[in-house]
Order: structure tokens, then sequence, then C-alpha cells
């Protein structure tokens, strides 16, 4: 079983992943972390220093390899990964369960405004600013989020509830 987790920054594809992973004793990934140890540098210093177009190839390249083991893992995307370069294609012709971990847009708004400063991408945003850029974003990537196969609705539930509800839905 490979298992991808998809959604919006700060929807818990990490955590709930993490918790999913000790639940159904499968190994944990997450996608970020993986580029970050191939390519030697952090995201944000990949897109300072080489860009997002070159950022969002490696990142296409690094999910194939992911998806292309023969072993059984819990992988977590980054927010935009399923948005580019046909990669949600890839991840549903790869045998996977694709899970979008679907919250609100008022629901995302609220956590990335009290997470914001562990997001590069609106850490200079004004708390002001941030319903607009989530919404707008949202509005973009959710064609592509509803591609995967299953949607898990997140609005009202802790971690721990989420990821209680992915081991009943995948047994």
């Amino acid at each position: 079983m490979k298992i991808v987790l998809l959604g919006y920054m700060a929807s818990g594809k990490s955590s709930i992943g993490k918790r999913l992973s000790k639940k159904l004793s499968m190994k944990f990934l997450d996608l970020d972390d993986y580029i970050i140890e191939k390519e030697g540098m952090s995201i944000s210093k990949i897109f300072e220093l080489k860009g997002e177009v070159y950022f969002r190839n490696i990142e296409s390249k690094y999910l194939k390899e992911i998806l292309d083991k023969e072993e059984e893992f819990i992988l977590a995307l980054g927010g935009g990964t399923p948005c580019y370069a046909s990669n949600m294609d890839t991840i549903n012709n790869a045998d996977t369960i694709s899970i979008y971990l679907q919250g609100s847009t008022p629901t995302m708004i609220e956590r990335l405004i009290r997470k914001k400063a562990k997001r590069p991408l609106i850490a200079s945003l004004g708390d002001d600013k941030i319903p607009e850029f989530v919404a707008k974003h949202l509005f973009e990537r959710r064609p592509y989020y509803e591609k995967a196969k299953t949607i898990v609705k997140i609005d009202g539930k802790t971690k721990k509830e989420v990821a209680k509800e992915l081991v009943s839905l995948l047994n």
C-alpha cells in the first residue's frame, strides 16, 4: 500500500502522516524532507538560489523516484506538488491511495495565521493579507487537489481524529 497525503499548507499532511505511519506500522516520507536531503539545502534556499521552475522540476523528479519504490509507505506532499507537471496523474497512475485533507478556507486561514512564523511563503504577510492569499490559492489549487481518489474533511477535527478516521477508512 502506498498512501499519498495532499492538501494545502497547514492541512496536517506531515503530522497526520506521522500518526498514521505509527498506527499502520508503515514508513513515513515527507517529499520536502526528501528534496532537502537530496539537494543538500532547504526548500527556501532552493527557491532563492535556483528559482521555482528548478524546484518544481526536481520536485516532480523526486516524487516519481519515491513512487517507483517497491516498499509500502505514507507520503506527505508539499502543498503545491499536485498542481505542477501532471503530478496528480503520476500519483493516481502509480497504484496509490491519494487522500486530499480538505480544509475550508476559514479553517486554513485560522491555522495559517496561528502558525505563520513557520511558513516562509506567508511569514512576511500581515494577518490582514492572509485571507485573500489563502482564498486565491485554494481557488487555484482545488481542482488539482480534488483529483485525489479520496477526500477527507478536516474542519473541526483534531489531527488525532483525522488519523483515526483514515485508519478506519484504509482498513
